[in-house]
């Protein structure tokens, strides 16, 4: 029986990415490490019995295809979800449903929720005295890192299975079946099929959209052959994976602060334009750039600082994409300066301190003293103006809190402007050892 055969005579084909979606895990191109023979997922349709579960991963790597398995295999109801869509009251349906499955004909029901993660915490916890009681075996999907976006009683009850992109050889494998499938009768130069493959970007559901698109443009233009001229026409924009507030986005945030505390420029401009490309708004990024100079290169290189709020000011005067080269250099100092924390590490040490202690009383010779009774109550008395000292430092003086045990938090370093300020705090330190001593 043919594909067309399939369906009825007045209705749509099916689109090419549900007519080949796979019908048993050995037709599952990918997730070798959860499929394979002894890795957990073929372990669970082997075992017999159904567990609840979360499916993290990327865009088109089958966490739709996973679930729809798992209720084929066991013989279950497969109810769906779309998180974007439903509410409290679609939950409540769906188990009433499964109640009703459970009593008419004693099969379990899979409750599969794609995009779980936005669902809200009420809208999860509406999920977990059915769990809990066996009604229903919960299957989520989502693209999110699930320990940030689902409840943790949720997450208890359900085992996570972190899925991956496909790699270039499976997309490969995908590729050669769907076009035997879709279209047996055109062929591709080596050139575009890598295109095709490069613009799917590991997602397969793409890449199946993409043949599909590719097929009716092939078939209006009267082609048997595509090559990369006719790719880049149909194709009109060159698009990555990229969730402006997903996991992606901060992975690659994420990887432009390392390479730039790394100290390699090449690395910190490849994810800066990758985030560009991808679709990051510049103004997020160019907040980002100045956060990384002061905490990553600080007083090591002040100048740094200004270039990056220089950066970023130019990009609001030229906006996208000449703007866009102010912040590319912007990283490339960035990467290339002396190095420091020191300053950040010296804040965070301040700030844990003080969150810690008590509330110690300004020392009266700190005090300002504006009024005639503040004077006469000692307020400023004794205090020592460090300008009318020898080399304009009061040595020996204290400016903390009485009582207050002894701190350091700076410890600038020995790179770049640091090295310097770090020599003259060591002879400021010399200085108040000497005048405690008479």
């Amino acid at each position: 029986m043919s594909g067309a055969d399939l369906f009825a005579p007045n209705q749509p084909a099916a689109p090419l990415a549900e007519r080949l979606r796979p019908k048993h895990i050995n037709e599952v191109i990918g997730q070798t490490h959860l499929l394979g023979e002894g890795k957990p997922l073929r372990l669970a349709f082997q075992s017999g019995k159904l567990h609840s579960m979360i499916l993290w991963g990327p865009p088109g790597v089958g966490k739709t295809t996973l679930a729809r398995l798992m209720a084929s295999a066991f013989d279950a109801e497969f109810v769906p979800l779309s998180a974007v869509l439903s509410g409290v009251k679609d939950i409540r349906e769906a188990i009433a449903q499964a109640e009703q499955t459970l009593q008419q004909s004693g099969r379990h029901t899979i409750l599969f929720v794609d995009e779980v993660h936005r669902f809200n915490k009420s809208q999860q916890d509406a999920f977990l005295p059915f769990v809990e009681q066996g009604l229903v075996t919960f299957i989520g999907a989502t693209t999110e890192n699930p320990s940030f976006e689902l409840n943790n009683a949720l997450l208890s009850r359900a085992q996570v299975y972190v899925l991956q992109s496909l790699s270039e050889a499976e997309m490969a494998q995908l590729f050669e079946r769907a076009r035997q499938t879709a279209l047996p009768d055109i062929t591709f130069d080596a050139a575009a099929r890598e295109r095709v493959i490069g613009y799917a970007d590991g997602d397969a559901r793409r890449l199946l959209n993409v043949l599909e698109q590719l097929q009716t443009a092939a078939a209006a233009a009267k082609l048997k052959n595509i090559d990369v001229a006719f790719l880049d026409n149909t194709l009109a924009q060159k698009l990555r994976r990229f969730d402006k507030g997903g996991e992606a986005f901060y992975d690659q945030i994420s990887a432009l602060h390392k390479s730039v505390r790394g100290s390699n420029p090449d690395a910190a401009l490849y994810w800066l334009v990758r985030m560009l490309d991808g679709g990051a708004d510049p103004r997020y990024l160019a907040r980002r750039i100045v956060r990384m100079a002061w905490e990553d290169i600080g007083l090591a290189d002040p100048r740094a600082i200004q270039l990056c709020n220089d950066a970023a000011a130019t990009y609001e005067r030229l906006g996208s994409p000449e703007g866009e080269l102010a912040l590319a250099q912007a990283v490339l100092y960035l990467a290339v300066a002396a190095k420091s924390n020191a300053g950040y590490v010296a804040y965070n040490a301040a700030r844990a301190f003080v969150s810690q202690d008590g509330s110690r009383e300004v020392p009266l010779h700190l005090r300002n003293a504006p009024t005639k009774l503040m004077k006469q109550l000692d307020y400023g008395k004794d205090y020592r103006y460090a300008h009318n000292e020898e080399g304009g430092y009061a040595a020996g003086e204290n400016y903390f809190p009485d009582g207050m045990p002894e701190v350091s938090f700076y410890e600038p370093t020995e790179r770049g402007l640091e090295a310097k300020i770090s020599e003259k705090l060591a002879h400021l330190r010399e200085l108040d050892a000497k005048a405690k001593k008479m």
